[in-house]
C-alpha cells in the first residue's frame, strides 16, 4: 500500500508539473517495478500480448475517423440537417448544438473531436443569432462530453478491455445518462437564452420550409449513414467494433475523398500522421498501465485496497461518493481517455468489492470524467472549446459553471445511485441477467 500511495502521488505531481501523461504512467510502472523487485522478463510478454490485441485497433481507427470527418467538412452538413429538423423556435440553435454533438458522438466517440468539429461551425452561428460567445462556447464544451457517453465511445473500448467486459455492453451502459444530459442541456439552454437578444430567422412558408428540410436531409445523408454502419453493424452481430470502425473509415474515405473531393492527399496525409501520433501515445500509455496493473495484482494491492475500503466504509453509498471525488480530481488533471484507463485499472477492483456492477461503474466513469474534463482549474476540454471559440475564459466560465452544477452534477448523482438508468439497455440487450 505504501508503494502505491507514493507511486500515484508521483504521477499526479508529474502531471501537474507538465510531464506528458503517458510518461508519468511510465515513471509509475518503472518505480513500482524497482520497489517490488519485479523482473521485466516476467512483466513484458503478457503485457505485449494484451497490447497486440485486435480489439485495441478500434480506438486508433475511430480517432482517424474523427480526423477525416473534421477535414472533410461533413460536420457542417450534420449541423444544417439538425437545424432544419429542430425548427425555428427561440433557443433552438443551442438545442441544435447539443443534438449535433450527441450525433457526432455516435460517429467518432471522442469528446475533443466533437468540440473541434461542431464547435468550429456552431459557435460563430450562435453568435450571429444573438447568443453571447461565452454562452455558446460553454454549451459546446459541456455538451461535448456526450462523445464519452454516446456509443461508440473510444475510452469505453479501453475500459472494456481492462475490466474484461463486452464492448457493446459497456457502450449501452452510458446511453441512458447520455440521453438525460441531452434533455437537461436543451432545457437549460432554453432557460438561459430567454435573457439573450436573439435574432429570430424569418418565417418560411410550408413549401420553402419543406424544401429546406429535404435539401438538408439529402446533403446530410452521407454522415447520417455512419452511425447506422457502426452501431447497426455491431449490435446487429455483423461486425465487431474493430471491423465497424474499419468499415466507417473506408466509407468516409470514399465519400469525402473520392465523391465530394473535400480534401487533398497532402491534407489526408497530415490527418493520418496526426491520428497515428495520437494513437501511439495512447498505446504507450496503455502499455504502462497494463504493466502497473500486473505488478499491483501480483502484489495483491487491489485486494488490499478493496479490503481496507470495505472495512473502513461499510456503506456502498460512501464508497461510491469517495470514488466519485477521486475520479473528479483525476478528470480535472487529465483527459477522458487517461482517466478512464486509470479508473478501470485501479478503482474498478474497489467498487467490485462492494458489489457494483461493472457496467454501472462504466456509466459512472463516463459521466464523472466527462464532468472533470470541463471542471476548473485544469478543465482540458473547456479550454479547448475556448480556443476553438476564440473566447476569453472570463466570458465562458460563468455559463459553464451553471451548466455543470445544474446539468452534469445532478446526472452524475442519479447515475451513481440509480443503477437502472445505466443498466436498463444492457438488460434489454441480454448483457445483464
Amino acid at each position: 500500500m505504501e508503494a502505491t500511495i507514493i507511486g500515484f502521488s508521483l504521477v499526479f505531481l508529474l502531471i501537474v508539473l507538465g510531464v506528458p501523461i503517458c510518461m508519468a504512467f511510465g515513471c509509475l510502472a518503472f518505480f513500482l517495478a524497482i520497489w517490488f523487485n519485479m523482473d521485466p522478463a516476467f512483466l513484458m510478454p503478457v503485457t505485449f500480448v494484451k497490447v497486440r490485441s485486435v480489439i485495441i485497433l478500434a480506438g486508433p481507427l475511430f480517432i482517424l475517423l474523427g480526423g477525416v470527418i473534421h477535414l472533410s467538412g461533413l460536420a457542417g452538413r450534420l449541423v444544417d440537417l439538425v437545424n432544419a429538423v429542430m425548427g425555428r423556435i427561440r433557443g433552438s440553435l443551442g438545442a441544435v448544438a447539443v443534438v449535433a454533438l450527441a450525433i457526432f458522438g455516435s460517429i467518432t466517440g471522442a469528446i475533443s473531436a466533437g468540440i473541434a468539429c461542431i464547435g468550429t461551425i456552431i459557435i460563430p452561428k450562435m453568435e450571429e443569432m444573438g447568443y453571447p460567445r461565452g454562452h455558446a462556447t460553454a454549451l459546446v464544451a459541456c455538451a461535448g462530453v456526450l462523445g464519452q457517453l454516446i456509443p461508440p465511445s473510444v475510452p469505453m473500448i479501453f475500459y472494456a478491455l481492462l475490466t474484461g467486459q463486452s464492448i457493446p455492453a459497456v457502450w449501452l451502459a452510458s446511453v441512458g445518462p447520455g440521453i438525460v444530459v441531452v434533455i437537461i442541456y436543451i432545457f437549460l439552454n432554453w432557460l438561459m437564452s430567454r435573457n439573450f437578444p436573439l435574432v429570430m430567422p424569418p418565417k418560411l412558408g410550408f413549401r420553402e420550409q419543406t424544401k429546406t428540410a429535404v435539401t438538408a436531409l439529402y446533403r446530410g445523408i452521407p454522415i447520417l449513414l455512419l452511425p447506422v454502419l457502426i452501431l447497426g453493424g455491431v449490435y446487429g452481430g455483423i461486425t465487431t467494433p474493430t471491423e465497424a470502425a474499419a468499415v466507417a473509415v473506408v466509407y468516409i474515405f470514399v465519400v469525402a475523398g473520392l465523391f465530394y473531393r473535400s480534401f487533398t492527399l497532402r491534407e489526408l496525409g497530415r490527418t493520418i500522421y496526426s491520428a497515428g501520433a495520437t494513437s501511439g501515445v495512447i498505446i504507450i500509455m496503455l502499455f504502462f498501465i497494463l504493466i502497473t496493473s500486473r505488478i499491483l495484482i501480483v502484489e495483491t494491492i487491489p485486494q488490499q485496497m478493496a479490503d481496507w475500503v470495505t472495512e473502513t466504509m461499510a456503506s456502498p453509498v460512501l464508497v461510491l461518493l469517495m470514488i466519485n471525488v477521486i475520479m473528479l480530481i483525476m478528470g480535472m488533471l487529465m483527459d477522458d481517455l487517461s482517466g478512464t484507463l486509470l479508473a478501470a485499472s485501479m478503482l474498478y477492483p474497489i467498487v467490485a468489492a462492494v458489489g457494483v456492477n461493472p457496467l454501472h461503474f462504466a456509466a459512472i466513469v463516463g459521466v464523472n470524467l466527462g464532468l472533470g474534463c470541463v471542471t476548473p482549474p485544469c478543465a482540458p476540454m473547456l479550454f479547448l472549446a475556448g480556443r476553438i471559440g476564440n473566447c476569453p475564459a472570463e466570458q465562458y466560465m460563468k455559463p459553464a459553471l451553471i451548466l455543470m452544477f445544474a446539468g452534469m452534477l445532478p446526472v452524475l448523482a442519479v447515475t451513481t445511485y440509480w443503477p437502472e438508468l445505466s443498466l436498463f439497455l444492457p438488460k434489454m440487450a441480454g448483457y445483464v441477467h
